[in-house]
């Protein structure tokens, strides 16, 4: 080993020299590796050169000197920027005396007007390493400049000049620069431009500086059929990001209005800018951030701030109304998530990872943020009570969801290893296959007793339950995790709830609703479906949820019996079955406890006589794609379900009053 070493230092002291030291001059190092620069040389990376130049107009317009833009896309792949901004410098630069500075400017990294703020206050180009880097990745570019009224052209290939800056002679009623490019096939190969992508780019630019107008124009022949991309169009939004929400969102339901506002810095002149939704009828949000028009899709400290500012709002509305228990639950993942959130600062000396910028790290952009929205956000809950407490009400939610999930998660762990443990008072069936065998959840101890005895022990299993179980409707995570009746189902079926449902660990194929025949069994069985409803709908979407129909009345005539299960089943019965002139007896079952086991195996547990009800989802609404039709009517039951059994007894009040006029026949 030793004497390899040896040979292959050798070999290294005679080949390496002084002559293998490059030195890289000019625009040769973005040539070489294009990817430090825009981050490869794939179509993506092509498309950052488009943002490069026109990050370059957005400057101007954000520093006052510019009012339009105008972008164009030739069939050739060749892009034309234009604004009516100062226009770059032409006169001769004091350092390279010979040369221009708009040439400084094109031929050389790290040369540009944006390095301090004498110039600029704010701007996207930071570097000076921008519109030189789309030079050298160009193998045809030509920048005119209409300054103090005259005509200025240089044209440049791959990044060399190719001609002296030329004087095109006066012009009237023009000012501004125009950069026209063309990307080099030696380095981009096939790749091509996307109308649709720049669209947006260009769009998003105009809802993030509300005082400039984009025109865009590209040619018909790049537009494919049903693209839905314009070929021309003018991109102008006073309302700035409130618009861009209000255009992205259309006619989806919000929870009030946007919560929109800016703030502008007087001494700095830096400026936050925001505008944040909350959709109330899916959980679908995002979040777009901007800094200096810059898009930072990976967030940064700005993105930090916001979200520092609307958290410690809510939850000082949150201990306001509701308590401090409350608000100490809620995280920024609950204030944050499914918002549509648009977010824009305007700050000087922006500091970036990379020069792609898609994450900002300037430390004070969080305060800048923080300082700026929270009290606006203060005022904005105080001032519609109802609105906030409806948002509050869903972020509570989604800390609630966020613990249970967490709950199950710990459960699984901590049980993973353990034999399976089942409650105490399950009386379980001797069969193991899902399929044939099912579980009755039985209302109280009395009945479960008289159900266990009327049971077959093979394939039947029964879990008594106290009484009336926990509104998981309107109950809290913390609630919900105590309480001991839905502990027991869950534990006794084995399949886990929420997003942690395995059908395969289904111990049961049926799970039966067992109660009274009477208006309390009722809201027993409905306080059950609405937990499976909420906590297992898979469950409910796969027909294992069944209601028992234990009858109310015994008929008996003679020697001949017959069970009714209401009223008007007794009325018809008595009609249709009591023949002759013998008395009839009506007995009415004060419950399933003061049931004879033999009548209650025969009336509702034997699978040869017994009816059942079974609990379902109409089939159109399952697996819902959420952008379908069919999604509407899933979130009307949803929402139908939140106002029967919810937190809000105005809903249910609301519903009665709707709904009595249908009510036609009332027991006093």
């Amino acid at each position: 080993m030793s004497d390899l070493f040896q040979s292959n230092a050798a070999r290294s002291d005679d080949d390496y020299s002084a002559k293998d030291i490059e030195v890289l001059e000019g625009l040769e190092p973005v040539r070489r590796r294009p990817g430090m620069y825009i981050g490869g040389t794939d179509e993506r990376a092509m498309h950052h050169l488009v943002a490069e130049v026109l990050d370059n107009s957005m400057d101007e317009a954000v520093a006052g000197f510019a009012s339009r833009i105008e972008i164009d896309l030739n069939a050739d792949m060749t892009v034309t920027i234009r604004d009516n901004g100062r226009g770059i410098p032409v006169d001769p630069h004091p350092k390279f005396k010979d040369k221009s500075a708009l040439e400084v400017i094109l031929s050389t990294l790290h040369a540009g007007g944006k390095f301090s703020d004498k110039v600029y206050s704010t701007s996207g180009g930071l570097h000076g390493v921008g519109i030189s880097v789309v030079n050298a990745l160009s193998d045809v570019m030509e920048v005119e400049v209409a300054r103090d009224k005259q005509l200025y052209v240089q044209r440049f290939s791959r990044g060399i000049t190719q001609g002296p800056l030329e004087s095109k002679g006066p012009v009237q009623n023009r000012r501004g620069t125009t950069v026209r490019f063309h990307p080099d096939e030696e380095i981009f190969g096939k790749a091509r431009f996307r109308p649709a992508q720049l669209y947006r780019l260009a769009r998003s630019k105009a809802y993030l500086f509300k005082g400039v107008e984009i025109r865009w124009s590209c040619d018909t022949a790049l537009i494919g059929e049903g693209d839905g991309t314009p070929t021309a169009a003018t991109l102008h939004y006073p309302g700035g990001l409130a618009d861009f929400l209000n255009s992205t969102l259309g006619d989806r339901v919000l929870i009030g209005e946007a919560f929109a506002g800016d703030k502008e810095e007087g001494a700095t002149r830096e400026r936050v800018e925001w505008a944040v939704t909350w959709p109330d009828d899916r959980d679908d949000g995002f979040m777009n951030a901007y800094c200096n028009t810059i898009p930072t899709p990976s967030g940064g400290t700005h993105e930090a701030g916001l979200r520092t500012a609307l958290l410690r709002g809510i939850r000082a509305y949150a201990e306001m109304v509701g308590g401090q228990k409350k608000a100490a639950q809620i995280t920024a993942e609950d204030v944050m998530g499914g918002a549509c959130i648009m977010l824009s600062v305007f700050v000087r000396d922006p500091q970036f990872q990379g020069q792609t910028k898609e994450r900002l790290v300037s430390a004070h952009a969080s305060k800048l943020v923080e300082q700026a929205v929270k009290d606006r956000f203060d005022h904005w809950l105080s001032a519609s009570p109802e609105i906030s407490n409806q948002l509050l009400e869903r972020i509570t939610e989604r800390a609630d969801d966020r613990q249970r999930r967490r709950q199950q998660k710990e459960v699984s762990r901590k049980t993973a290893t353990r034999k399976l443990r089942l409650p105490g008072k399950l009386a379980d069936c001797s069969k193991s296959e899902q399929e044939s065998t099912e579980i009755f959840l039985v209302e109280g101890d009395s009945a479960g007793g008289s159900a266990k005895q009327a049971r077959n022990r093979a394939t039947q299993a029964i879990l008594p339950l106290r009484g009336k179980i926990l509104n998981v409707a309107s109950a809290s995570t913390e609630k919900l995790r105590g309480n001991q009746e839905l502990s027991d189902i869950s534990l006794a079926l084995g399949c886990g709830t929420g997003d942690r449902y395995d059908e395969d660990q289904l111990r049961y194929g049926k799970v039966i609703i067992m109660t009274d025949a009477d208006v309390d069994g009722a809201h027993i069985a409905s306080l059950l479906m609405t937990y499976f409803f909420r906590e297992m709908p898979k469950l409910v979407e796969q027909g294992h949820l069944y209601l028992a129909l234990p009858p109310l009345y015994r008929l008996t005539q003679g020697t001949k019996s017959v069970y009714a299960r209401d009223d008007a089943h007794r009325e018809e019965l008595i009609r249709t079955e009591m023949t002759g002139r013998a008395k009839i007896e009506v007995s009415r079952f004060k419950g399933l406890g003061e049931m004879p086991p033999k009548q209650l195996k025969e009336t509702t547990m034997d699978p040869e006589k017994r009816i059942l009800l079974r609990v379902a989802v109409p089939p159109a609404l399952k697996g819902l794609d959420p952008e379908s039709e069919d999604a509407e009517a899933r979130r009307a039951l949803e929402q139908t379900v939140e106002t029967l059994m919810g937190r809000k007894p105005e809903l249910r009040f609301q519903f009665i009053q709707e709904n009595a006029k249908f009510v036609t026949d009332i027991d006093v």
